[in-house]
């Protein structure tokens, strides 16, 4: 496991969430607009739809018949506008950050799978991973300590008349 390839991971993952939400929110935005324009369209159709009602038992010909038709052409614009509202978004660039975002997830999950194992592998055989760190020292103080420990021929003549 690589940490530098870890922190890479999680940087793309967090651009990449940021670009979606960020493409996301100016698509709601812009339905949003809409349809605040198309509930406003439809709330003028429904007053004229009203007013229509108020000519017609006012008078009975000219009026009504133009309100009428202009409250019907109101409600088919806020129809319209609905349902281009609710388009969902499209465009290569969501396609792209998507795909990247699930690419980085995909090796995020590589790299803690190769921790799993490397962390496993430790506490099943916790020499394996420490034996190699430790065979260098331990070699040299092994040298050093057979090297003190061997007596050199001519202290060991002078050590024996110290003694006696």
């Amino acid at each position: 496991m690589n940490t530098e390839n870890v922190v890479k991971h999680l940087r793309v993952l967090w651009r990449t969430d940021r670009i979606i939400a960020d493409l996301r929110m100016r698509h709601l935005l812009a339905s949003l607009g809409l349809r605040a324009f198309a509930a406003l369209i439809a709330a003028f159709g429904l007053l004229m739809l009203e007013l229509a009602a108020y000519f017609a038992l006012v008078q009975y010909w000219n009026a009504i018949s133009a309100a009428a038709i202009l409250g019907l052409v109101n409600f088919m614009i806020a129809a319209i506008l609905f349902a281009i509202a609710a388009k969902p978004p499209r465009g290569r660039e969501l396609e792209l950050a998507t795909e990247i975002h699930s690419s980085s997830v995909d090796a995020l999950q590589i790299e803690a799978r190769a921790l799993q194992s490397q962390v496993s592998g430790a506490i099943h055989h916790p020499l394996n991973g420490i034996l190699p760190l430790l065979i260098v020292p331990l070699i040299t103080i092994i040298i050093k300590n057979l090297k003190k420990s061997a007596p050199h021929p001519a202290a060991t003549g002078a050590a024996a008349a110290e003694q006696k």
